[in-house]
């Protein structure tokens, strides 16, 4: 196992083009720093082959398909049938990354309402959990989440409410965290992260976006995870090591994902 805490980054776009010119190397780092593993949800149905061939060359990345709400001009209806057929022929570990962004110019609400409730359909038919993104919109995730009894998921990087939180997790959703957390004004973040139960949470790094503090400006990776670990043991006080095996814990949990061998 050696002296790293093994870690799962719950939330990592490692087929980015980004990654293209150092990304076996950049997989090196992340397995020197104790990441072996990763989810990697999609962003729109042009680049599912590219995730589907990433987690099949390197093992422990695992693919989520689905249609980001920030991509709404790339996404056509029969992308949503294609979707089933990928997922009858890939077995992801999840559907998405799908959800609302209320935060960008010309969001088209009622158009990503469309896309984001039939992908929940999808999962709630297919039985498998949904990784969201809500900006500026967790209150109408969670309205929307109601409709859907029995759905699993995850929010990912968590900008809600103490009170939003705690109903996500009743509703059975885990909420991540990566790099927003390790900036100085995050008081809002810093005390969620001291609040909530730890099985509720994962961490991510958003690569190759949302970098932390110490990395501002710079390309996000995985091999940065562990600075995500250590600031959620610093705010609540615990032993780093507790952190990293109950998150990786409880995204095995989530995705289904067997232990590997130590």
């Amino acid at each position: 196992m050696g002296i790293h805490p093994r870690l799962i980054d719950a939330h990592s776009h490692f087929d980015d083009v980004s990654f293209g010119v150092d990304r076996e190397q950049a997989l090196q780092r992340a397995h020197n720093a104790g990441v072996l593993e990763q989810i990697i949800p999609a962003i729109k149905a042009a680049w599912w082959p590219r995730i589907k061939q990433l987690c099949e060359q390197h093992s422990g990345l695992y693919p989520s398909y689905g249609l980001h709400p920030m991509y709404l001009s790339d996404h056509r209806d029969e992308h949503l049938t294609l979707l089933l057929d990928w997922i009858e022929q890939e077995h992801p570990v999840a559907i998405g990354e799908c959800g609302l962004d209320f935060f960008i110019e010309d969001p088209q609400p009622a158009l990503q309402q469309h896309y984001f409730e039939q992908q929940l359909q999808v999962a709630a038919e297919q039985g498998l959990p949904v990784i969201i993104h809500a900006r500026r919109s967790v209150e109408e995730v969670i309205n929307t989440l109601r409709r859907f009894a029995g759905l699993q998921g995850m929010l990912h990087s968590f900008s809600g409410s103490e009170q939003q939180a705690h109903r996500l997790i009743d509703m059975g959703f885990y909420l991540s965290f990566g790099g927003p957390i390790t900036y100085d004004r995050a008081k809002r973040l810093h005390r969620l992260i001291k609040s909530l139960p730890l099985d509720a949470i994962l961490l991510e790094t958003d690569s190759p976006d949302q970098p932390a503090s110490h990395h501002r400006g710079e390309r996000n990776e995985p091999a940065f995870l562990p600075e995500i670990l250590q600031t959620v043991a610093r705010l609540r006080n615990q032993q780093p090591q507790l952190i990293a095996e109950q998150t990786a814990a409880n995204t095995r949990r989530l995705f289904k994902i067997r232990s590997p061998h130590p």
